[in-house]
């Protein structure tokens, strides 16, 4: 099995936005990325916080987040009937960055 952010370390920032923006992303994950972002400004030339670094270099529109957690929450129940479970949020982060953001 192949390591998913081999050689790909802002891939690992783009999956903890995806999943901040559908409420699952866990609150150690969270400190230590907001611990390490004067090295993420310092890393990619910006300003702000982890998350506005992310939007910022994704060049996301205003409302992402939210946009992201409407298809989540639209999902949801879909998946559910058709699965007989709700959703995972780590493979929908997945399948959700691997679609619309190609890597």
């Amino acid at each position: 099995m192949t390591d998913r952010y081999a050689g790909k370390p802002f891939l690992k920032l783009l999956d903890c936005y995806v999943l901040d923006s559908i409420g699952h992303l866990d609150a150690e994950s969270d400190a230590a990325l907001t611990a390490m972002e004067p090295k993420l400004r310092e890393t990619f030339g910006a300003t702000g916080a982890w998350r506005a670094i992310v939007a910022d270099r994704m060049q996301f529109p205003q409302g992402m987040q939210g946009a992201i957690r409407d298809v989540w929450e639209k999902g949801r129940g879909k998946f559910a009937a058709a699965n007989g479970r709700e959703p995972d949020p780590g493979e929908f982060t997945q399948i959700f960055v691997d679609t619309n953001f190609p890597h």
